[in-house]
């Protein structure tokens, strides 16, 4: 896999942000964004920025807080706010731009937290594609200062993909189903992909997983040229 590395920018309202970043080998398709899950940026989230860029892409996965437990996660993701988080992931959208990548080359992902803020941006930011695994807050939202997804959903800015597991003990694919319809009124492609005898974090069903995998790749390499 590709090595990933962590560097900390000092921003202009005093602030510093840490980015995890992954760089690939040869010639860079394009850039994702890589939104972390409620625990922080864990091994997993490096793992997913270092697959990334081993597919050719330049990923950055902004850390919009230190990496927590279980136990803590909860209280971290109640007292997000959108603004801030949006605001940290422009700053890694910039970091993009400034290795040279197109707005229309740019794409958001994320799983879990991730992927309810990817779709947040992807309401919110001309962007080229983005897509959410596992994202939660569909019917109400996560914390006070984010949208639910189905309020999100049908303003979408660009191309959205949904990737679910059946049996999410946290996400009843009735919700799915809901957002599935909310996200079809949208002015762009969209779809949703449901996995049966699939968990929430798709670490129950390895073909699942690599099928979420593959289906993530070829919807950024269909909307990211």
């Amino acid at each position: 896999m590709t090595a990933t590395r962590t560097e900390t920018l000092s921003l202009t309202d005093g602030r510093e942000l840490r980015l995890t970043v992954a760089e690939p080998e040869n010639a860079v398709r394009g850039g994702l964004v890589v939104l972390h899950e409620a625990r922080g940026v864990t091994d997993t989230v490096r793992w997913l920025v270092s697959g990334l860029a081993a597919e050719g892409w330049l990923a950055v996965a902004p850390h919009l807080y230190d990496e927590v437990s279980g136990d803590e996660a909860p209280a971290m993701v109640s007292g997000l706010s959108g603004d801030a988080v949006l605001a940290d992931t422009d700053v890694a959208f910039v970091w993009l731009g400034q290795q040279g990548v197109s707005q229309d080359r740019m794409g958001v992902m994320g799983f879990d937290l991730g992927g309810s803020v990817a779709m947040v941006v992807a309401g919110s930011r001309t962007i080229g594609a983005a897509v959410t695994v596992g994202g939660g807050g569909i019917l109400e939202p996560l914390a006070e200062g984010l949208p639910s997804l189905v309020e999100v959903a049908e303003e979408l800015t660009c191309p959205w993909l949904g990737l679910y597991g059946d049996d999410d003990a946290e996400i009843p694919f009735s919700d799915v189903e809901k957002l599935r319809d909310a996200a079809a009124a949208a002015p762009v492609a969209t779809d949703v992909v449901r996995f049966s005898r699939t968990s929430h974090r798709f670490d129950t069903t390895p073909e699942a997983s690599a099928e979420a995998w593959q289906r993530a790749l070829n919807w950024f390499d269909s909307h990211l040229r």
